[in-house]
């Protein structure tokens, strides 16, 4: 399938490594051009070489932290026009609320709700002006069933998804631009590894048997790559998924146990 991807500018965040990498390069794959950010400059620099090496769309790297102001304007500066905005951060550390001041409030509303706010006020009224735009915000299967430790998690991208919810239905909506979010579960990547050592470090267990035990909880009885989740970024930023807005899309491996 053509997804209609070809000469369409992607502006990808945290892109270096993870599951922002595994959407850069399924665009890439699909005949888009990106400019990828992160802020490890090395690590972003190695993964555009392996996106050039794809021979495929242009690649362009602006190292940067997305959730400040002087990150976002040189990330947008880079990119001839957003046709596509990929949201991601981070998410913040685990914990418990009683804890957490006003400022580790305010980072993690920064990162994960704020910043991708700021993003799509900067691009979508361009995209709609020229009638193709799609937008896919990151965020977590958390948001489906929140996580009593990830708080933090919680409250910044459930907020982000409440404001996404009327966004998407707004005048844009006739106009050619989606909003969507992806949920990840459980994928394979050095977040979900480092997780799982701290967990075991507190636990006292082996962190390959805590990670069998997860893993094994899980009905597809794995954990997910960041290729098949790029994939699916990539088909929602397709032509194809044109009439699909405001919905949030759950990659978990069949964790969720709603119907809903």
């Amino acid at each position: 399938m053509d997804l209609g991807l070809t000469g369409k500018w992607a502006l990808v965040c945290g892109a270096s490594k993870g599951l922002g990498k595994g959407c850069a390069e399924a665009l890439v794959r699909e005949g888009a051009n990106v400019v990828i950010t992160a802020r490890g400059a090395d690590a972003l620099e190695a993964t555009a070489a392996e996106l050039r090496a794809l021979k495929c769309g242009e690649v362009r790297t602006v190292a940067g932290d997305i959730t400040t102001p002087e990150g976002r304007a040189a990330a947008l500066a880079a990119c001839p026009q957003v046709d596509i905005l990929v949201n991601n951060a981070g998410g913040p550390p685990p914990g418990d609320f009683r804890e957490w001041d006003r400022e580790a409030w305010i980072t993690a509303l920064d990162a994960n709700m704020l910043t991708p706010i700021a993003l799509m006020k900067a691009s979508v009224d361009a995209m709609a002006a020229r009638g193709y735009g799609r937008v896919v915000n990151i965020t977590s299967g958390a948001v489906k069933a929140p996580i009593n430790v990830l708080g933090l998690s919680n409250g910044a991208r459930s907020g982000l998804t409440g404001f996404c919810a009327g966004l998407a239905r707004s005048s844009i909506a006739a106009r050619g631009v989606t909003i969507n979010g992806l949920l990840p579960g459980a994928f394979d990547t050095d977040r979900l590894r480092v997780t799982l050592r701290a967990a075991a470090l507190k636990l006292g267990q082996d962190p390959e048997a805590l990670a069998s035990v997860r893993r094994n909880a899980i009905p597809a009885q794995r954990f997910g790559s960041a290729e098949e989740f790029g994939a699916v970024c990539a088909f929602l930023c397709s032509v194809q998924a044109g009439y699909l807005t405001g919905q949030n899309i759950l990659l978990d491996g069949g964790a969720y146990p709603g119907t809903f």
